[in-house]
C-alpha cells in the first residue's frame, strides 16, 4: 500500500495527465471543490465509493484508490514556513491579519474559535479592473471555551 502523500503525487499526476479538472472530479463524486482538491492530496478519507470513482476517473492503481480511503494526518507536516509563493502568502496573510481576525471573533462571539472540523472553504475570482481578484471564504462553525 502506498502513503497518503505518495498517492497525492500520483492523483496529481493522473489529473494532469487526464485533463480532466478538479471541478470535474468534485462534481463525480458529488462533493465541493475545495474539499475534494484537498482529499485528494491527502488531508481527507474518501468513501468506498468516491475513491473507486475517482480511481476509473484517473485510471489510478488499487494501491492507490485504498490510500485515498485511509484517514490522514492532518497539516502539512511541515515545521518551516513553505517556500511556495502560493502557500507563503497564505501564511503571510494569517501572520499579518490573524490576530486582528482573532481579536474581531472574540470581541463579536466571546471567548472561543472558528472550527477547522465543522468547516468550508471555498475560492473564487473576481474580476477587477486592477487585475482579477482571488477571493478566499473561510466558513467554520464557532466554538465557545466551555469550562
Amino acid at each position: 500500500m502506498v502513503t497518503k502523500q505518495e498517492a497525492a503525487e500520483v492523483v496529481r499526476a493522473a489529473q494532469f495527465r487526464s485533463g480532466r479538472s478538479w471541478s470535474e472530479i468534485a462534481e463525480a463524486i458529488g462533493r465541493p471543490q475545495v474539499w475534494t482538491v484537498a482529499a485528494l492530496l491527502g488531508q481527507h478519507a474518501l468513501t468506498a465509493e468516491e475513491a473507486t470513482k475517482v480511481g476509473e476517473l484517473l485510471d489510478l492503481g488499487e494501491d492507490v484508490v485504498e490510500a485515498l480511503q485511509m484517514q490522514p494526518y492532518r497539516g502539512s507536516g511541515r515545521q518551516e514556513v513553505p517556500t511556495d509563493p502560493t502557500i507563503y502568502r497564505l501564511y503571510e496573510a494569517l501572520d499579518v491579519y490573524g490576530a486582528a481576525i482573532k481579536e474581531l471573533i472574540h470581541e463579536e462571539f466571546g471567548d472561543g474559535i472558528m472550527s477547522a472540523i465543522n468547516f468550508k472553504v471555498d475560492v473564487q475570482r473576481r474580476p477587477d479592473p486592477t487585475g482579477d481578484r482571488v477571493v478566499i471564504t473561510l466558513d467554520g462553525k464557532f466554538l465557545d471555551y466551555a469550562w
